[in-house]
């Protein structure tokens, strides 16, 4: 592992359509269904108000106020669309439910809205997320849902995408808070922080800095367990830098990076990335026919520049040694090929291992 480059992603990426293919493609998967409410209806603020944290500094969202003759039907919406999400649609808990409050987000490329809904029995509150949709991002949450450890909810409709809240601290705020602890379990860390460089390479998951990912602990029999998730899917095969698809080389992660060199030498590096190339092989192959439809409806898809394609793909022919990956001419044909030689020796190991079990 590589110390950290000053490389940057691209400072605005462009929203890209859902093509018909895919749109087809989220109906077949249960992706696709009616809304209640939209991004467009939550653009119709009245006004809002800079949220602080506890220190008083500004978390760059704000507090939206609507209209009375808009919030009543902005709330029924928000709380079944919520239902949708949490138990397909069983609207028969909504009753005890409210609306806390709505955020919008003024930072990055997706200006998303986080919304709060309470139980008024108990006090106890949960988020989802509301944002524009984009090919890339759903690109993005379909192969985490196949690929990592991870399951995804996430629904589209009418130019609209809302994500289940994903929990864990962020990366950032972990490395502050966190990572000097007596408690923190500074090996299996970095061991995690190996494993999840390799998951967002191979499926070509790009701008993973530190506050684009969270940590989440789980106390274990002895000591902690720890994975890291993304939460930020904007960057999907986006980027022509091989580097910006390495979470290792961004200057943001040099902690974690530090964590690694000094904790685990080259042949435990070489152990992990070979544990979670066999992971994914093996969700790979269990879901095959899904992540093939995926993949070529992404290969027809426009999802990048020629340029950055262009980029890229001498980049990853020169790692893999490939020429063959020069004769690709989209991203969803990139990824076809990173995923196909990085796993190909896994995926061989798996066939071989069943053959086995059949004779």
């Amino acid at each position: 592992m590589k110390e950290p480059v000053l490389d940057k992603p691209s400072k605005k990426k462009p929203f890209f359509p859902v093509s018909k293919d895919l749109k087809n493609y989220l109906k077949k998967y249960g992706r696709e269904v009616q809304l209640p409410v939209t991004y467009n209806d939550l653009l119709k603020i009245t006004y809002s108000i800079p949220l602080k944290d506890k220190e008083g500094k500004d978390t760059l969202w704000e507090k939206t106020l609507y209209d009375m003759k808009d919030w009543e039907h902005l709330r029924e919406g928000l709380l079944k669309l919520y239902a949708i999400i949490k138990t397909e649609g069983d609207f028969s808990f909504t009753s005890h439910l409210d609306v806390a409050r709505i955020d919008y987000c003024t930072f990055g490329n997706s200006n998303p809205f986080r919304i709060r809904i309470v139980n008024r029995f108990n006090d106890n509150y949960d988020h989802y997320y509301i944002k524009k949709e984009d090919a890339s991002r759903v690109y993005g949450l379909e192969l985490e849902h196949l690929l990592s450890p991870n399951r995804m909810s996430f629904l589209t409709g009418e130019g609209t995408l809302v994500e289940e809240h994903i929990i864990g601290l962020p990366g950032d705020v972990f490395i502050k808070q966190h990572l000097d602890r007596a408690e923190t379990n500074k090996i299996r860390l970095a061991k995690e922080f190996v494993k999840f460089n390799e998951r967002c390479f191979i499926r070509l998951l790009g701008d993973m800095r530190s506050y684009n990912f969270v940590v989440n602990v789980s106390p274990d029999i002895e000591d902690y367990q720890y994975r890291l998730r993304a939460i930020d899917f904007d960057q999907q095969s986006y980027e022509g830098r091989k580097s910006l698809y390495l979470p290792q080389f961004f200057k943001e992660n040099l902690a974690f990076v530090d964590l690694t060199l000094k904790h685990l030498n080259k042949e435990s590096i070489e152990q992990y990335q070979a544990e979670e190339r066999t992971l994914m092989a093996l969700r790979l192959a269990a879901s095959r026919y899904r992540v093939s439809e995926l993949i070529n409806i992404m290969s027809n898809d426009v999802i990048s520049t020629k340029d950055k394609v262009d980029r890229l793909k001498h980049d990853l022919a020169e790692h893999f040694q490939a020429n063959g990956m020069l004769r690709c001419k989209s991203m969803g044909e990139v990824v076809k090929q990173t995923l196909r030689r990085s796993l190909k020796k896994s995926l061989g190991l798996i066939q071989k291992n069943l053959g086995k079990i059949s004779d």
